[in-house]
């Protein structure tokens, strides 16, 4: 991580650990910058990851896992069926459409997170293979987890972009900055 996320207050762990995952969302969102949709739906490597493709992932990651810690349903509609799609640009869908959503579900996220009387508020996990049956986690691990998730896909997109262009996640910050980058 090119940035360094400065503790403002010692004793506001919700405030510390928002900025961690903040962070990690900067380093998904400048992987883009200065990119056309169709630079971010490319797919340099044998894998088939786009830049594109991971910031609609994450948006809806952070989405859905607010979601659950919120005892809410997604509405949407989605099934296991389409999750290739979370991992790509559909028709009609764009960087900056993605982007504004994340912003959203962001800013949802952090009230949210501001409005839960206690970290150690538990909200159960999903029936699902890899998850323990009745299992429970707190509001801590929901932002430890999101820091987990979005900066393991940070990764892949300093990869990509590198791969697309050459420039490195140190340029990118250069770059947002409004620096040369060069």
């Amino acid at each position: 991580m090119p940035t360094h996320v400065i503790e403002k207050n010692p004793s506001d762990e919700r405030a510390t650990l928002l900025a961690f995952v903040e962070a990690q969302r900067g380093g998904l969102r400048r992987a883009v910058l200065g990119l056309t949709d169709e630079q971010a739906a490319l797919k340099p490597s044998a894998s088939e990851l786009s830049l594109g493709g991971l910031l609609k992932h994450v948006t809806q990651a952070e989405r859905n896992w607010l979601l659950l810690a919120q005892g809410r349903a997604d509405e949407t509609g989605h099934d296991e069926s389409e999750w290739a799609d979370g991992f790509r640009l559909l028709e009609g869908e764009t960087v900056a459409g993605v982007l504004a959503h994340w912003e959203q579900v962001a800013a949802e996220t952090e009230k949210f997170i501001h409005s839960v009387p206690s970290l150690e508020d538990t909200f159960p996990l999903p029936p699902a293979p890899w998850f323990p049956a009745d299992a429970r986690v707190s509001m801590r691990w929901l932002l430890l987890h999101l820091v987990e998730e979005i900066a393991r896909h940070a990764g892949h997109a300093d990869v990509i972009r590198e791969s697309l262009d050459g420039k490195t996640a140190f340029e990118l910050v250069a770059l947002a900055a409004g620096e040369d980058g060069a």
